[in-house]
């Protein structure tokens, strides 16, 4: 199977999401690093905001469940951009692979990056700085 490289690094989250979709969708596996580095557009107190409901939102037993960590974050804003409840779309989802920086294992390979999603506005926040304060423990790098 193809395997596509990709850096986050100062690609809007959302943009990069609905590319990745597409390339897991046409059965290729996708590999995202630096999720941390993602970002998301708009005022970062608003964002904060929409992203703490959402996390606050729901019984801790029974969800909705919505992760804290960058690199869930990330493959949960990828999920929403696939029809995971049928069986292309839940094959399309486990070819997607993201972590937050560049393991070992492909240190040596090269990186695409998106070009429609690197497009910043002067507000923004990165995904890493999100899940700080939404009280995610401190990444270590």
């Amino acid at each position: 199977m193809e395997r596509i490289f990709i850096d986050a690094e100062n690609q809007i989250a959302g943009r990069l999401a609905s590319k990745v979709a597409k390339e897991s969708l046409k059965g290729r596996y996708v590999i995202i690093v630096n999720a941390e580095k993602a970002v998301i557009t708009g005022n970062p107190k608003f964002v904060i905001k929409r992203y703490f409901e959402m996390v606050s939102r729901g019984d801790p037993y029974h969800g909705p469940f919505y992760p804290k960590v960058p690199d869930r974050m990330l493959k949960r804003i990828i999920r929403g951009m696939l029809p995971h409840r049928k069986p292309n779309g839940r094959m399309a989802f486990r070819r997607i692979r993201v972590y937050n920086s560049v393991p070992e294992e492909f240190s040596k390979e090269t990186f695409q990056r998106m070009e429609s999603g690197s497009r910043l506005s002067s507000k923004f926040i990165t995904l890493g700085k999100l899940s700080e304060r939404l009280g995610a423990k401190k990444l270590t790098a």
